[in-house]
């Protein structure tokens, strides 16, 4: 239990790092491409200190390979629709992977869910429509289709370890590597390379992609998937925050009652869990 506490509390870490993207994005004046390809290359040097740190082994399989594709698609998609659509958009979009992640365990690894799971992934899914349904009006439908596309691919970054000898850290290594060679072209084509975008695409990288990814592989060793990916609703709530508050995107009132609703399910969730016997689950 004590493990599974601590895997709790690391996937619940690395959604809040997570949760800076939106707003580190939108102060980069660069394309979707150039901010991904830069970012992924300060991770790779992340993950792979992690991985010396550690002296764990990279490794490399047709599965392996799957995850990092998760992976990679998660940060393309993601930057791409922060640049295409307003951040409350893409994040809430995203956040349709807990549904994904159900219909992929019981489709790809036949576990059945728990009513709970149900229960509480449809509960965190109205406070997140609940916290933009004033947004969603208002974005762009191709970059909604692409936060949508990126909601699948994070699912399978929930599902890292639940896949045939699987090695989630390095699907992160090699998922990050692909995506800075794919935006490296675009990077090289940016002219503005002031502080506040450079500072910004560092912080990026260190910490919204590299140690957010080691934290979410840890996490995820004693951590459901179903489990983490509800974990993660913190990440919609603080992700538009942080960008109302600096970037000067507003909230209304409902957003509030739909953040209220995403903590209270979570901390509820948790809350029960410590209650219930252990039983198969996504």
């Amino acid at each position: 239990m004590r493990a599974e506490k601590k895997g709790a509390l690391l996937v619940f870490l690395a959604a809040v790092l997570y949760s800076i993207g939106g707003l580190c994005i939108k102060l980069i004046p660069w394309s979707a491409m150039s901010i991904n390809g830069g970012r992924n290359m300060v991770a790779v040097l992340v993950v792979g200190g992690y991985l010396l740190l550690t002296r764990h082994s990279l490794r490399w399989s047709r599965w392996v390979a799957l995850g990092a594709a998760c992976v990679s698609g998660t940060n393309i998609l993601f930057t791409l629709a922060n640049k295409m659509t307003t951040a409350a958009n893409a994040i809430v979009l995203q956040f349709t992977a807990p549904v994904f992640v159900l219909l992929l365990s019981m489709l790809l690894l036949h576990k059945k869910p728990r009513r709970l799971d149900l229960t509480v992934c449809a509960a965190v899914l109205a406070g997140v429509v609940c916290f933009f349904l004033e947004s969603l009006g208002v974005g762009d439908t191709l970059g909604n289709m692409v936060a949508l596309g990126s909601g699948l691919s994070y699912a399978g970054v929930f599902m890292l370890n639940d896949m045939p000898s699987a090695d989630p850290i390095s699907s992160v290594f090699w998922g990050d590597v692909f995506s800075a060679v794919v935006g490296l072209p675009f990077l090289f084509q940016e002219r503005d390379f002031f502080p506040v975008p450079v500072t910004s695409l560092l912080i990026l990288g260190a910490f919204q992609v590299g140690l957010a990814y080691i934290l979410m592989c840890e996490g995820l060793k004693t951590t459901p998937s179903v489990t983490a990916s509800l974990l993660s609703g913190i990440e919609p709530v603080l992700n538009p925050v942080l960008v109302a508050l600096f970037y000067h995107e507003t909230i209304g009132p409902l957003s509030m009652v739909g953040a209220v609703i995403v903590v209270g399910s979570i901390v509820v969730y948790n809350v029960l869990l410590t209650r219930t016997p252990k039983t198969a689950s996504a």
